[in-house]
């Protein structure tokens, strides 16, 4: 009996990773193609058709893939293909569209963040085995940028995962238990001044997660070519650009579960499938404001920054922005437990 539930666990979740994997490369496509869409009437062009995208990738799949006689072939081709299932591995994790992850446990968010650096270090890996001096600086330049925004993504995590915990919410690090206990319902006014400052340092950071404009120097074209991506093309290239469209629903769903985890069903008093059907559009639709807001409007107002302006940005003022959030939510905490005001601001629905 063991056994057969053993193997219809796992027959679930490998329906379940399938499902996941179309969802997340159809729609980073579609949401790629309404951001090139956007961003060209922003710019005063027409810009491609929103199909576009699915245009590019079926013509790179069409093409041949050549391997540079300097490159290093195995870890050349492993590297794309790692990055792609890197990506969509996060995805079985994120709670969307109000249904659970597909996987879960204590550490979620933990394992979130070590995947996110996957499909980075792909692009790393792929540049420096390509043998190109333009990949090359791509590839030291792309290091470099991880390290500058990680410290303050860790920052935003850590603060949320504090707060959390002494709110009495276990598995804090389990975006299900973060995204069943809004951070806004139990966040007084300081508090709720720290929570939007340390969202407002996320939507800086996701630019900088998806190599976009300004953070996007690893791969200048005009200054370096295409730089870690140069040497790619074929099925190599499309692998990358299709790890590009799941990253970005990754990072819209990441912040949706930390941020705005709210479903629409409840309040409509909705169940079944009704409600399935409303929360999984509701969930749609907040993926495209986040995109719009961290991804489109930032790129098409803000020029490229130069690398060391890069490190500048996420070291110093982004860092020192998410520390003030952290303080804002510690004195909140603080002043309520001190003060009694909890109840105070529980009957004026502050909290």
């Amino acid at each position: 009996m063991d056994l057969i539930n053993i193997s219809q666990t796992a027959l679930m979740t490998i329906i379940g990773t399938i499902g996941l994997a179309l969802f997340g490369i159809f729609f980073g496509l579609v949401y790629k193609g309404i951001d090139r869409k956007l961003a060209a009437h922003m710019q005063g062009r027409i810009g491609p058709p929103i199909r576009q995208p699915f245009l590019d990738v079926a013509k790179l799949f069409t093409k041949e893939n050549i391997v540079p006689e300097n490159a290093v072939p195995w870890v050349f081709n492993l590297a794309p293909l790692t990055g792609l299932v890197a990506t969509i591995s996060i995805l079985l994790y994120m709670p969307l569209g109000g249904f659970a992850p597909l996987l879960s446990n204590m550490g979620d968010l933990i394992l979130i963040l070590y995947l996110l650096i996957i499909p980075s270090l792909a692009m790393v890996i792929g540049g420096f085995a390509s043998g190109s001096p333009y990949a090359t600086v791509g590839a030291q330049r792309e290091m470099t940028t991880m390290i500058a925004y990680e410290f303050p993504f860790a920052i935003i995590i850590i603060s949320i995962a504090w707060k959390l915990s002494l709110d009495g919410v276990t598995n804090v690090f389990a975006l299900s238990s973060i995204a069943s206990a809004p951070v806004w319902n139990t966040a007084g006014p300081i508090g709720f001044i720290g929570f939007m400052i340390l969202l407002l340092a996320l939507i800086i950071v996701t630019p900088a997660e998806l190599s976009k404009i300004p953070f996007d120097s690893p791969e200048a074209e005009s200054e370096i070519a295409g730089g870690l991506l140069v040497e790619y093309s074929g099925r190599n290239l499309a692998m990358f650009y299709l790890t590009d469209g799941v990253k970005t629903v990754v990072m819209a769903s990441l912040i949706i579960a930390l941020f705005f985890p709210y479903n629409l069903s409840p309040l409509f008093g909705l169940g079944s499938y009704p409600a399935f059907a409303v929360d999984i559009v509701f969930y749609l639709v907040k993926v495209f404001l986040v995109i719009l807001f961290s991804v489109t409007l930032i790129r098409v107002a803000v020029a490229r920054l130069k690398i060391d302006q890069i490190v500048y940005t996420y070291w110093v003022p982004l860092t020192l922005l998410s520390l003030v959030g952290l303080i804002c939510i510690m004195w909140d905490q603080t002043i309520m437990a001190n003060f009694g005001l909890q109840p105070v601001f529980e009957m004026l629905g502050l909290i």
